[in-house]
């Protein structure tokens, strides 16, 4: 039985609603994390908290120690550059080695659904491999596991689209995405560590609705309630070229095409049964926005 779980990338945007989550559901938690006064404030009161870093195969053993169990949100920023080192790849052999040692039994990912579009339309991306890598890296680890593959969160909308009163787009959305919101995701990871048939799974992870990227700033724009929003379309193309010198633009381009064009279709039936069907729509999570 998992009853204490170790975290790393806790306090990232999709990490908190994780934590909340497993606390929520009677987990101990422990965290990695490099500022322990932000974490204090912001993750579950009564984490363990490991003040340290993931290049230090010290500090991740400290943080693993007395652990059943291991859930990781590890990402690219936006800044890397492909020479850099990557929390996906030089940080998960670290972790994998350590994990080794332990007393941890199952180890959770977050990945992405949107990676699939690696390959499709001649389109290539070195961050897209990193994930594909960690995802074979932690199979062939021969540790329990469980990965999941979420669709688009909402929680985008006030951390990449919005800026200021404005829903910033780019290029043409052509596909539905089944936004998630990371309260419900978090909820359905937690739902996760208490069953044993989750172990060597993959989820899918989506919402209840689908909206094309465009539709889906319609709707958040219209319940939204705390000032009126107005939406702005800048040519991807721009991105580009701008990506050209600027690593920021640069991702910005190779995310927002991938979303744009990766042909989603609806697959959680099975996640919905096993670790329960998500509650938020976008209205009531544009509605709420302030609670956020």
């Amino acid at each position: 039985m998992i009853r204490k779980i170790a975290l790393i990338g806790s306090t990232g945007l999709l990490g908190k609603p994780v934590a909340h989550a497993l606390h929520e559901a009677g987990f101990t938690l422990t965290a990695l994390v490099r500022n322990t006064e932000r974490a204090s404030r912001e993750l579950p009161p009564g984490t363990e908290l490991v003040n340290g870093d993931l290049k230090n195969a010290i500090d991740i053993a400290k943080t693993l120690q007395g652990c059943d169990a291991l859930y990781l949100n590890l990402s690219v920023k936006k800044e890397e550059r492909p020479s850099d080192w990557h929390t996906e790849s030089d940080g998960l052999r670290l972790i994998l080695e350590e994990v080794k040692k332990s007393s941890v039994k199952r180890i959770a990912i977050i990945s992405s659904l949107v990676q699939r579009y690696q390959g499709m339309n001649n389109f290539y991306w070195w961050a897209f491999e990193l994930k594909q890598q960690a995802v074979h890296m932690i199979k062939n680890s021969g540790i329990p596991y469980t990965i999941f593959y979420p669709s688009s969160f909402m929680e985008n909308f006030y951390d990449n689209y919005k800026q200021g009163r404005i829903l910033v787009l780019a290029g043409k959305s052509e596909h539905k995405q089944y936004f998630i919101a990371g309260k419900d995701y978090g909820k359905q990871v937690a739902r996760s560590f208490q069953l044993t048939q989750s172990e060597n799974k993959e989820y899918t992870i989506q919402g209840p609705e689908g909206f094309t990227t465009d539709e889906a700033c319609v709707e958040f724009k219209k319940y939204y309630q705390k000032e009126k929003l107005s939406t702005m379309k800048a040519p991807l193309g721009m991105l580009k070229i701008f990506g050209v010198v600027f690593q920021k633009m640069n991702y910005g381009y190779h995310i927002i095409e991938a979303l744009n064009k990766y042909p989603e279709k609806f697959e959680s039936e099975n996640t919905w049964n096993e670790l329960g069907k998500p509650e938020i729509t976008l209205r009531a999570f544009a509605e709420s926005y302030e609670s956020h």
